[in-house]
């Protein structure tokens, strides 16, 4: 018998815990079914504002040995936008799609939340710890255990789709933090964004790679950190953990999961590797399950 690599998520069937990380292919309904074809599970948009952002000037992205770095800006066609995609897509295929959301205050989340037409989303992503963004004061949001608290607090109040946080390894604090989004009534955390921001300068030309100078590092750099965050905030919380940051390979997948994840976010391996990623993951899932005697991925526990 093959083995089973199907998860429960809120209530819908996963073909796989493989979840598109925001940012990557997530902004146009074809891009999206590109990856479910591919063996994705679970979708995530990019990060949609209010209004249409344009994002910064080029060049955004910027590679090293160990990652990338990137300063997109939140570059996005707005909410409305991305709905009439959302809807495209899920006339095309049954896989759960979570929306990005992205704001800088409380007003701001509740007013995209409230543009969300509930009956086609199956989860809200609160982009709480982009790197290259802070509110008024120069402090990232995902930094306070307050603005943490009083977002997802905000959110909770006006729907009632499962809400979760996105979190910065860019603090001191993160189990903190995630204990505060869960206070709140967040129903999952996403661990962990971008570190950074981070700097490459190109010695010839004796400037910044990057336009915007500064951007955040992502890539098998970061997964050492994301699998120790994923560790430990798991033993804390009793919600579910998105695990992402610097997953290439099955076996950093599986690592994840072992650290506690409940889902794991490919992002950065879609450049790296393309875009039948996703399937070469699941094929060392239903390696690995065999090997060890397992019928589900859901039989592999954390340690």
């Amino acid at each position: 018998m093959e083995p089973n690599l199907s998860v429960d998520f809120f209530g819908k069937i996963a073909a796989s815990p493989l979840v598109l990380a925001s940012g990557v292919m997530g902004i146009s309904y074809s891009g999206m079914l590109k990856v479910v074809e591919n063996g994705c599970g679970i979708i995530t948009t990019k990060s949609y504002t209010v209004q249409r952002r344009k994002g910064h000037e080029g060049p955004v992205v910027a590679e090293f040995n160990g990652g990338f770095i990137n300063s997109m800006g939140l570059s996005n066609p707005g909410i409305y936008e991305g709905m009439k995609e959302i809807a495209d897509c899920k006339k095309r295929c049954d896989a759960p799609i979570i929306i990005s959301l992205f704001g800088v205050t409380a007003a701001e989340f509740t007013e995209l939340v409230r543009a969300v037409d509930s009956s086609i989303i199956d989860a809200i992503e609160l982009n709480l710890s982009c790197p290259n963004v802070a509110d008024e004061y120069g402090i990232p949001i995902a930094a306070s255990t307050e603005k943490v608290f009083e977002i997802v607090s905000a959110v909770k109040s006006i729907t009632k789709l499962p809400v979760i946080a996105k979190l910065s390894p860019n603090t001191y604090n993160v189990p903190e933090i995630a204990l505060s989004a869960e206070k709140a009534g967040a129903d999952a955390l996403t661990l962990i964004n971008t570190l950074g921001p981070g700097m490459i300068i190109d010695i010839n030309a004796q400037k910044p790679v990057i336009l915007n100078k500064f951007g955040g590092i992502s890539g098998a750099a970061i997964k050492p950190l994301a699998v120790k965050l994923i560790y430990e905030i798991s033993k804390l919380v009793k919600i579910p953990i998105i695990g992402t940051g610097g997953v290439l390979t099955g076996e950093d997948a599986v690592e994840f999961l072992l650290a506690g994840a409940a889902y794991v976010g490919v992002g950065t391996a879609v450049y790296y590797n393309g875009i039948d990623v996703f399937a070469k993951i699941n094929a060392f899932f239903s390696s690995y399950l065999r090997q060890n005697n397992l019928a589900s991925v859901r039989d592999i526990k954390p340690i």
